[in-house]
């Protein structure tokens, strides 16, 4: 099986993670996946393979004396709650030569390269796309995709190499892929999610990341009788998102820049629920922000003269630099491996977040690789074929080169 043949196999099984659910994983699809994983590790003649609350383990054991460290590869194979994966159609547009891509005639769905100026940079790749009526799933089925070819691929190399860790963990999407991560038996010294974009991009920057819950009781009346009585909490709602900042949303923002994201409303006259995301690479500017959401609440609270508003707030992970920096060897080792990969490395700041991010503050530092996909979380999320493949160079080449941990 090549690696395009096995992340469409992936994709075409759906795994949407769900917030409300508090389970692990929060849905049962995703098993359907994990256990493929496993057996796939267990056919590959992986070692101590084993599904542990929903997460996948494995291991390829080192195959000789040298200098490689125990290194470790994870990816998630939840997809975005943002649209859904159910019946995904992907297609390969071959030899792409520039224009515009018609995603779904029917619904007169097309990827501009006006709006998608990046596409001019993949001129003669092979893209996987989406039909345009869910997304593609290769954040971050191509990470899993590249994890397992690169491993088969290096065991039947024979090549000398160290311990290498791989794991597969779910809803990542929802901030909880760390929460039963077993660090301590995982085995390795440092460990890289494979769960960025663009080829050649290296992150250890990420944001601080909490989510708010927002109930509104309301005060449902029968309209006609309704003056000095109803509170319509839907119109609530509203009220509460026209209070916060129109400028700090992510439509306004880049680079290190931080937002809140109204995920989700829904309501009526009697109840209504917000659901935010908070972000910000700075420290003190998050704490900020959970204030400013909390002041709002209780500003809306206080202009109707009792409590109809409950926000939630919780922290989800924090930036993984100051836990990543000490070590900054890991990030020398991958830039090298991009480059004599042929790929021109880029550190730039994760606009998001990653399992890393966790398991660094729980003692394994790890930074993100990129997978070579772009737009994720909707429908007009694509990868070239050519990318997959690299990725897995680079990941080979990171395992194999000893000249890299000398």
């Amino acid at each position: 099986m090549n690696i395009k043949e096995r992340f469409l196999e992936y994709v075409m099984l759906p795994t949407m993670s769900d917030e409300s659910s508090e389970s692990c994983p929060s849905t049962a699809k995703q098993m359907k996946l994990l256990e493929l994983l496993r057996a796939q590790c267990e056919s590959a003649g992986l070692s101590d393979v084993r599904l542990d609350n929903g997460y996948v383990y494995a291991k390829l054991p080192a195959n000789g004396e040298g200098v490689f460290p125990r290194i470790g590869l994870i990816a998630h194979v939840d997809t975005s709650p943002d649209m859904s994966d159910v019946n995904i159609s992907p297609r390969t547009v071959e030899k792409y030569d520039g224009s515009d891509i018609v995603l779904n005639e029917t619904l007169g769905i097309v990827m501009k390269t006006a709006d998608f100026p990046s596409l001019e940079r993949y001129i003669g790749d092979d893209i996987i796309v989406t039909d345009g009526t869910t997304l593609l799933g290769a954040d971050d089925k191509a990470g899993v995709a590249e994890i397992m070819d690169a491993v088969i691929r290096l065991k039947e190399s024979g090549k000398p190499h160290g311990d290498v860790c791989i794991a597969f963990t779910p809803d990542e999407e929802i901030g909880r892929g760390a929460d039963g991560f077993d660090v301590a038996n995982f085995g390795a010294d440092y460990g890289y999610t494979v769960d960025g974009g663009s080829i050649g991009e290296i992150e250890y920057e990420n944001f601080n990341a909490a989510s708010a819950r927002i109930t509104i009781t309301g005060a449902s009346i029968h309209p006609g009788s309704a003056k000095n009585k109803m509170i319509n909490a839907a119109r609530v709602a509203c009220e509460l998102e026209a209070l916060m900042p129109v400028f700090d949303r992510p439509e306004h923002t880049e680079g290190y820049e931080g937002f809140f994201h109204l995920n989700s409303i829904e309501g009526a006259v009697e109840q209504a629920r917000m659901s935010y995301i908070i972000r910000d690479h700075d420290r003190e500017k998050f704490e900020l922000k959970k204030k400013h959401m909390l002041a709002v609440c209780d500003f809306v609270n206080e202009r109707y003269g009792k409590k109809i508003v409950e926000c939630i707030i919780s922290d989800s992970y924090y930036n993984m630099r100051e836990m990543v920096e000490p070590h900054y060897e890991i990030i020398e080792r991958l830039r090298r491996a991009m480059e004599n990969s042929g790929v021109t490395p880029e550190i730039i700041p994760i606009r998001g977040g990653t399992d890393g991010a966790r398991l660094s503050f729980m003692g394994l530092p790890c930074p993100n690789i990129c997978t070579g996909g772009e737009n994720f979380h909707g429908k007009f999320e694509f990868i070239p074929v050519q990318k997959l493949y690299k990725v897995s160079d680079i990941l080979l080449e990171l395992l194999t080169n000893e000249e890299l941990y000398k």
